[in-house]
C-alpha cells in the first residue's frame, strides 16, 4: 500500500501539536520524523508562551501572598526582588522540558530534523537542500506575535521579547487587549512594574462574558494599573533611553523603559510551500481544515494554531493525537470536538470559563436562558488588607437547566474548573450541581449552592 516513502508521517512544527501527533504516530509504530526550525523543541508554549509564562504568573502570586501576610498577623519586611534569579531558574525549568521531549521522542522512534522545511509537493518537504518524502504530512507550525506597521515599531516588543527582558523595567506600556496583553500587565504590576495598559476600544478581553470583563478591570484598576482606553498607538518614540507613544489622536504616553505589543499573533503560513503543495488558505493566512484536521490535499493535515480555532495548546495536543489514533490505530472516525474547552486566562485575579457568555447563550436560546451568579469575597481576602472580590456564573438553558456556560474570576479559579468542564462534557444540568455535596470551606462551593 506505502510507495516507498522514507516516512508514514512528517510533522512540521516541533511545538505541542507537532510532538504530541508524531509521539502518538510513533507509538503506535510509525515511522515519524519532526522538523523544528527554532534551536530548541517545544514551540511557543514551552519557550515563549505559557509554561514561562506561568512561573512568572507565580511570581506575581508570590508578591501578592507577601503583600498579604499583614493580614493573618505576618510582620514581613521584603527586602527585595531578584528579577535576573528568576529568570536564570525559569530558563533552566525550560531547558529541562526541552531535553525531555528530545528523550520523549526518541523512545517513540521518532526522528527529529533541525531546519526550516518547506513542501515540495503533496508527499514531500525539502530541508536545508535535502528532500524527505512522506505518506503524509502534518502541518503543526504555529504562529508569531504581531508588530503593528507604524513609525517607531522596532522599538517596542512582543510577548517573545517580555521572555528575553533580563532586568525588571520600572516603567511598561502594554498594548493589546486580549488574554495576553492582561497577562502580561496584571504579572508585571504585581512584579512592581509600574504599568500602563493601552487598550483600542472601551474594555478588555471582549470575547469573554461581560461578568469577566468587568470584575477584572475593577481588580486591575484597584491594584494599580493603569488603563487608557480608545488608545491606539500610532507611533513610538526614542527620548533618551525612554519611549514615548503616540497614540492616533495625538495622545502622548511618555517615558517608558518599554513597550510591549500584544496586537495578536498570525499563522506561520507564509513561508511554507504551500502553494507548491496545493495547500488553501484563507484570506487571513490560516489553513482551512474538517473535523478530521484534513486540508484540501488528501495527504496533508493541519492542526494548532495555525487553523486558527482555538488557539491553545491542549487543543492543539488532542487533535494532534486523535489524528494518529484514527490513522495508525484505526479508531475510527476519531476527532477533536472544539466545543466546551475549558481555558484559564492567568490575570491577577486568575479567571476560568467554559462554554457560552451570558450574550452567545441568549442569542442562542433565547428567553430559555436562566442566569446564577455570586459575588462574593473569599475566606482568604477577608483577612487580606487589598479585598479581592470572587465572581462565578452559572448559565443554563431550558426546563431541565442544562449547564451551558461556566465563568468565574478569583483565587483559584484557575485550578477549580477542569473538574467542572468534564462535568459539563457529560451533560449536567443545575439539580446535577445541587445534587453534589459542597466542599467547605472552599470557593469552588459556591458553584454548587447557587441560588
Amino acid at each position: 500500500m506505502s510507495h516507498n516513502y522514507d516516512f508514514d508521517l512528517i510533522a512540521i512544527g516541533g511545538g505541542s501539536g507537532g510532538i504530541a501527533t508524531a509521539n502518538r504516530a510513533g507509538s503506535y509504530g510509525a515511522r515519524a520524523l519532526v522538523i523544528e526550525s527554532d534551536e530548541v523543541l517545544g514551540g511557543t508554549c514551552v519557550n515563549r508562551g505559557c509554561v514561562p509564562k506561568k512561573v512568572m504568573w507565580y511570581g506575581g502570586a508570590m508578591a501578592h501572598s507577601l503583600r498579604d501576610a499583614v493580614g493573618y498577623g505576618f510582620d514581613v519586611t521584603v527586602n527585595g526582588f531578584d528579577w535576573s534569579a528568576l529568570v536564570e531558574k525559569r530558563e533552566q525549568y525550560i531547558s529541562n522540558i526541552n531535553n525531555a521531549y528530545a528523550n520523549y521522542l526518541g523512545k517513540n522512534n521518532v526522528e527529529i530534523l533541525s531546519g526550516r522545511a518547506k513542501l515540495v509537493d503533496a508527499h514531500t518537504v525539502e530541508v536545508k537542500g535535502k528532500k524527505y518524502s512522506a505518506e503524509r504530512i502534518v502541518l503543526a507550525p504555529g504562529g508569531y506575535a504581531r508588530v503593528p506597521e507604524i513609525p517607531g515599531s522596532e522599538l517596542g516588543v512582543t510577548s517573545d521579547g517580555f521572555f528575553e527582558f533580563k532586568t525588571q523595567p520600572s516603567r511598561v506600556l502594554v498594548l493589546g487587549a486580549g488574554y495576553i496583553a492582561v497577562e502580561l500587565a496584571g504579572m508585571l504590576n504585581a512584579m512592581g512594574t509600574k504599568v500602563t495598559l493601552g487598550i483600542r476600544h472601551g474594555s478588555f478581553l471582549r470575547e469573554f462574558d461581560l461578568m469577566l470583563q468587568e470584575r477584572l478591570t475593577e481588580e486591575m484598576l484597584s491594584d494599580g494599573v493603569e488603563i487608557k482606553t480608545h488608545f491606539t498607538a500610532a507611533s513610538l518614540e526614542r527620548k533618551g533611553d525612554l519611549i514615548t507613544a503616540v497614540g492616533e489622536d495625538g495622545e502622548r504616553l511618555e517615558d517608558y523603559d518599554a513597550v510591549i505589543f500584544a496586537v495578536g499573533r498570525s499563522p506561520s503560513t507564509s513561508d511554507l510551500g504551500l502553494e507548491a503543495a496545493g495547500v488553501e488558505v484563507d484570506k487571513r493566512g490560516y489553513i482551512p481544515v474538517d473535523k478530521y484536521q484534513q486540508t484540501n490535499v488528501p495527504s496533508i493535515f493541519a492542526i494548532g494554531d495555525v487553523t486558527g480555532q482555538a488557539e491553545l495548546t491542549p487543543v492543539a495536543i488532542a487533535a494532534g493525537r486523535r489524528l494518529a489514533d484514527r490513522i495508525y490505530d484505526n479508531q475510527e472516525g476519531r476527532h477533536l470536538d472544539y466545543s466546551l474547552i475549558p481555558t484559564a486566562v492567568f490575570s491577577h485575579p486568575p479567571m476560568a470559563t467554559v462554554g457560552l457568555t451570558e450574550a452567545q447563550a441568549r442569542e442562542q436560546y433565547g428567553d430559555a436562558v436562566k442566569v446564577y451568579q455570586s459575588n462574593f469575597t473569599a475566606m482568604y481576602n477577608s483577612f487580606t488588607p487589598h479585598k479581592t472580590k470572587t465572581g462565578m456564573k452559572l448559565i443554563v438553558t431550558g426546563t431541565e437547566e442544562k449547564v451551558i456556560g461556566i465563568h468565574m474570576i478569583g483565587l483559584a479559579s484557575d485550578e477549580m474548573l477542569q473538574g467542572f468542564a468534564v462535568a459539563m462534557r457529560m451533560g449536567a444540568t443545575k439539580r446535577d450541581f445541587d445534587d453534589t455535596i459542597a466542599i467547605h470551606p472552599t470557593s469552588s462551593e459556591e458553584l454548587v449552592t447557587l441560588r
